[in-house]
């Protein structure tokens, strides 16, 4: 497993020596992640929830679809499901996978599961302590400008987005 460096409430970095695929033998210093899910929220084929969240991280507020970590024995779907409803305060009828996604390969192994959702019902927004989130509906058409006008900036948003657009042509 390697040898921990650090270890928080839901990530450990450690440090692993691998032998890789041209014979080298290195170190590498790995974040380890539970895996993630992203849910793009369809109130109508034309229409969808954004979130704009404050990340400090990146030093301000980001476009973003609704998403977080799995849970202990959670799995990718009933994650998203879980985030759609605290973070979006909706309830989706139908989920359809989109795939999933490295974060960031070169030193986390975080995989995160796109989905779409559909059919969606009102239920309270349960927001936990350090999610600082304000919703918007929106054209799906104004989402994907977002992308290309370069002010959603968020990868898994990004590809969540061009997923679900891909998934509505076909």
């Amino acid at each position: 497993m390697g040898e921990r460096r650090w270890k928080g409430a839901f990530l450990e970095v450690v440090t692993e020596e691998v032998a890789l695929p041209n014979g080298n033998v290195i170190d590498l210093d790995i974040v380890r992640h539970p895996g993630a899910s992203a849910v793009v929220p369809f109130v109508s084929d034309d229409e969808v929830v954004l979130i704009r969240q404050y990340r400090f991280a990146t030093g301000g507020t980001l476009w973003e679809v609704p998403a977080g970590k799995l849970d202990p024995g959670e799995t990718p779907e009933r994650c998203a499901h879980r985030e759609l409803e605290e973070e979006a305060g909706c309830r989706a009828g139908r989920l359809e996978p989109l795939g999933a996604m490295w974060a960031s390969p070169g030193f986390t192994d975080e995989k995160i599961h796109l989905y779409a959702a559909f059919d969606l019902t009102e239920v309270p927004q349960r927001l936990e302590a350090d999610e600082v989130i304000e919703l918007e509906r929106m054209p799906f058409a104004r989402a994907l400008d977002l992308i290309w006008s370069g002010e959603l900036t968020d990868a898994k948003s990004q590809l969540a987005l061009l997923k679900a657009s891909h998934l509505l042509s076909g």
